[in-house]
């Protein structure tokens, strides 16, 4: 029996090296982006990156850049305040949300990002897919599933991918993908397949790059 949510299989050769190139090409800081009057023109195809802090998106997008600070990753959970675009060739955007699920931010700090964040997911034309972030050693959390409802009302199309598998053990990794996959049958938005990555082994990252630069 198949079940919902199969992890993505290996792409293929021209995929590969489809993702493989747009990567290899430049990838160049744009701006960061605190209102939506801010963000540039939406004259090309963008995915962005959303997960609650220290789920390692900075190094998730370091890996699939090869570039060791493009995205910064900083210690203090709640630090990247603002949208951050970059341009991935000529005619992609990657977009990096704030991380969410922070305690140390003021409230109002934090209505202000999650304000930004609803407004950009819900009036963003030019975004094919959002990249939800959960880190393989606790699985979804109730802190997820508010950014993930956002989504489905925004009728976003989002992926999980799961970060950091290379911290647990198999049985520990299996358990967190049959948790997600339960957890996201409740999700319309979500896309039928999770993908499992590891930054600093490079696991999946050959595949998310293909997933990217094959999107239309």
């Amino acid at each position: 029996m198949n079940l919902p949510f199969p992890l993505a299989e290996d792409p293929d050769f021209t995929s590969s090296e489809t993702g493989r190139l747009l990567f290899a090409g430049p990838v160049d800081f744009v701006k960061g982006v605190v209102a939506m009057s801010g963000l540039p023109p939406a004259d090309r195809l963008e995915v962005c990156f959303a997960g609650r802090s220290n789920v390692g998106k900075s190094s998730l997008i370091n890996a699939l850049t090869g570039r060791k600070s493009l995205a910064r990753a900083s210690n203090t959970p709640g630090r990247t305040q603002e949208i951050n675009y970059f341009a991935l060739g000529t005619e992609r955007y990657l977009v990096d949300l704030p991380g969410y699920g922070y305690a140390e931010a003021p409230l109002p700090v934090v209505e202000k990002w999650q304000r930004l964040l609803k407004n950009y997911l819900q009036g963003r034309q030019t975004l094919r897919r959002a990249f939800v972030l959960v880190d393989t050693r606790h699985g979804i959390k109730a802190v997820d599933q508010e950014i993930l409802t956002m989504l489905d009302k925004a009728a976003v199309t989002f992926q999980v991918v799961m970060t950091k598998a290379d911290k647990v053990s198999k049985a520990e990794r299996d358990a967190a993908i049959e948790q997600v996959q339960g957890a996201l049958a409740k999700h319309p938005a979500a896309y039928n397949e999770l993908v499992v990555t590891s930054s600093e082994k490079g696991d999946g990252i050959a595949t998310l790059r293909a997933i990217i630069a094959t999107l239309v």
